[in-house]
């Protein structure tokens, strides 16, 4: 029977998580500054909200029934799945990391959204209002993060996947519902991975130094991860272009913006997943 336990020095070292975080990091600045900061940026987001009309046409109620359940199902679903593998395990050091992880993500994302971050006005019609970063994807995307982190490294692409699928559908809605910009759901998404790096990081301090490590099968999940991911990104990419170009002509079309935004969403969400999947593959 084929072992997967290797002895590792490096791969307890908490770089790779910090340079993990700082990445984010900067992706959620470069997000910030153009979509909420420029006037190119504002336009294009408000061309995807306003292209969300036809998905408040098309899934307004199934929207808003996840919309309204959606922070008591993230909070009891993530209780009582991460109790549940925490008692199987008998870990309750990555329960208490687990757990801050989540409750840091999404007390980081109410105090970048109502403190920190503004949105300037720039003469762009639509709602004028600082809504970055979305608050229900931040907690849907938190609870996943705390499964995730809970989980075993043999399992870590499955919830990834699991959580990561919950997460967006929460995003999607609020851009279907009306209620975000893509840019927002992007950001809770970034400020999840933020903390799940800090997670990384405590865990690898916080545990010593153990003399092995268990490491994942061969990633047959992360391929997974990656097939879903690159088709929605060519799309994104695709409309990113379409809509820039034409977001200052004659016809912007919010639905291109609109198909867009959603791609963009998917593929950040997964790419933060498969990303995550590499990362803590190692990690006990």
């Amino acid at each position: 029977m084929r072992s997967w336990n290797v002895r590792t020095t490096s791969t307890t070292s908490p770089l790779r998580y910090v340079v993990g975080a700082f990445c984010s990091i900067a992706v959620l600045i470069v997000i910030y500054l153009f979509s909420v900061r420029t006037l190119a940026g504002q336009t294009m987001d408000q061309l995807a909200f306003d292209g969300a009309e036809f998905g408040r046409r098309s899934v307004t109620p199934f929207t808003q029934q996840v919309l309204d359940a959606l922070p008591m199902v993230s909070v009891i679903a993530g209780v009582v799945i991460t109790g549940i593998l925490t008692a199987v395990r008998r870990n309750l050091r990555t329960l208490i990391v687990a757990v801050g992880s989540a409750v840091g993500a999404v007390l980081t994302t109410q105090v970048l959204k109502g403190w920190l971050l503004t949105r300037p006005d720039l003469g762009v019609d639509g709602y004028a209002g600082n809504s970055f970063p979305s608050g229900h994807t931040t907690v849907a995307a938190a609870s996943a993060l705390a499964v995730f982190l809970v989980s075993s490294p043999r399992t870590r692409w499955l919830t990834a996947l699991a959580g990561t699928s919950f997460a967006l559908i929460a995003g999607v809605s609020t851009l279907a519902n009306g209620w975000h910009r893509p840019s927002d759901v992007i950001a809770a998404l970034l400020v999840v991975a933020v903390w799940g790096c800090a997670g990384g990081v405590a865990l690898t301090v916080w545990r010593g130094d153990d003399p092995t490590t268990m490491k994942a099968p061969p990633a047959a999940g992360a391929r997974i991860q990656l097939r879903i991911l690159v088709p929605f990104l060519v799309v994104a990419v695709s409309a990113f272009l379409v809509t820039y170009f034409q977001a200052f002509g004659s016809t912007p079309g919010p639905p291109i913006a609109y198909i867009g935004g959603v791609s963009a969403i998917i593929a950040a969400g997964f790419t933060v997943a498969l990303t995550a999947t590499r990362l803590f593959s190692r990690l006990p």
